[in-house]
């Protein structure tokens, strides 16, 4: 009868440990879940700001970068309201405001995460976020609007402007105000 109930008690904690096991993978399958939805959500909200700056570069009556998040919401050189964004939207990882991007003239070129996590995707990215392969933490990620002209390595006239009515660069999406 002894015998019996040592065999009963190592079964019990032969099932416990078992059980503690599986939710434990499971606690790590669902925090990695969690995070390749946050990684979406930023790749998501970091090109809305890009497509937002852009808009805001090409459609003003002088090309410059915005100089808070809040002219993307209402344009102030624009007599009525125009929007680029909806809202401002907080970083998806850290849950707090964006990191700016400063161009020289101290507008917004871009924004960027605060985390220094390691991202989980690292590559098979689409070709406007070619430049997030192989990158360390999402800080690395910056999501920047340079017109082309302004781009490593292109070549443009002197005093040239881009042209709004030409094709976007590969990887850009054209830019249209969200509505008056």
């Amino acid at each position: 009868m002894v015998k019996a109930r040592g065999f009963t008690y190592m079964t019990v904690l032969f099932i416990v440990a078992i059980i503690a096991t599986g939710l434990a993978l499971t606690g790590e399958v669902w925090q990695t879940s969690t995070m390749r939805e946050r990684e979406a959500e930023l790749l998501f909200v970091g090109n809305q700001y890009r497509r937002a700056i852009q808009g805001y570069y090409l459609n003003g009556p002088q090309r410059q970068y915005p100089r808070s998040l809040e002219d993307l919401v209402k344009d102030p050189r624009q007599p009525g309201t125009v929007r680029y964004l909806r809202r401002i939207y907080p970083d998806p990882i850290t849950d707090k405001d964006f990191v700016l991007v400063k161009a020289p003239d101290g507008g917004i070129l871009g924004v960027q995460s605060e985390s220094e996590a390691a991202p989980i995707k690292q590559a098979n990215f689409k070709l406007r976020d070619r430049t997030f392969e192989g990158a360390q933490k999402y800080s690395d990620w910056k999501f920047i609007f340079q017109p082309a002209a302004a781009k490593p390595g292109a070549t443009a006239k002197p005093g040239a402007t881009p042209n709004p009515a030409a094709p976007p660069t590969p990887g850009q999406p054209p830019a249209q105000p969200l509505g008056k």
